[in-house]
């Protein structure tokens, strides 16, 4: 099971490094970049210069083989040439040692023989690793130059871009033209002021159209019209004639069997 302290000690981290990079200046990354570059170059050259170091060390051991080789070669020759020189004067004795001693150089001989087979088989090896680490510090020696030749390019590229970030933000204070939060802006009051009269109109166009003021108004007709002929009817009782635009009532028609002033004559 994960240890929390360490997972919430990692998190931390992470978020830490994360907000340094979000925040980190990047003319001063630029610096740490060409910096991390020179850096790992000059420990690339260092290792190639060991392995280079290590071939020529195998150069001269192999250089020095040769001479050894070569001097017992010749000392073995010579302690034979003696040897066959005693036997031809029949002095065995000395003979003897002459081979005696031939043979030890011929051991020496036998070892240096070995050990230059290894020295020639490891140089080998040591050639090819430092041709390897001789193109590969070529290669970082070039990459280096070309980092370093594009270090201008990138500080003229971030001063544009920190010039148009200055430029876009005059711009856009320009615009707001000095706003703030804490003030009211003359389109702010209009919209609302707008907003509120649309409103009233609204309601008052649903209130003229309602049945409630429909029935107001038919309520309101017929209460005018019982009042002039009402009116009318007061005027009548008095023998005034009903002024012109008054309702009122019409006269009885006479009866048919009432009598005549002729007939009662």
């Amino acid at each position: 099971m994960a240890n929390p302290f360490t997972k919430g000690w990692k998190y931390l981290m992470q978020s830490f490094d994360s907000k340094i990079e979000e925040n980190a200046d990047p003319k001063v990354q630029i610096q740490q970049a060409v910096a991390g570059a020179k850096q790992r170059h000059a420990e690339l050259s260092q290792q190639a210069a060991t392995i280079i170091g290590n071939r020529n060390q195998l150069r001269m051991k192999l250089d020095r083989l040769l001479a050894s080789q070569e001097d017992l070669q010749d000392k073995a020759r010579t302690a034979l040439q003696a040897a066959d020189a005693a036997s031809a004067e029949n002095d065995a004795e000395k003979a003897q040692q002459f081979n005696s001693t031939a043979e030890v150089i011929a051991s020496q001989l036998v070892s240096v023989e070995q050990e230059l087979e290894q020295t020639k088989q490891a140089l080998a090896s040591a050639e090819q690793a430092a041709e390897q680490a001789s193109q590969k510090q070529k290669e970082s020696e070039a990459k280096l130059h070309e980092q370093l030749g594009q270090v201008n390019e990138l500080e003229s590229q971030l001063d544009q871009a920190k010039m148009q970030e200055q430029t876009a933000a005059t711009m856009d204070t320009l615009n707001q033209f000095g706003g703030s939060d804490d003030v009211p802006t003359l389109d702010g009051v209009r919209d609302k002021i707008e907003r509120r009269y649309a409103h009233a109109l609204g309601a008052q166009e649903l209130a003229k159209g309602s049945m409630t003021d429909r029935i107001s108004e038919i309520e309101s007709a017929g209460t005018d019209v019982a009042a002039s002929s009402r009116l009318a009817e007061i005027r009548a009782s008095m023998g005034k004639a009903a002024p012109a635009g008054e309702l009122t009532e019409a006269p009885e028609a006479p009866e048919a069997d009432a009598p005549t002033a002729a007939e009662e004559k």
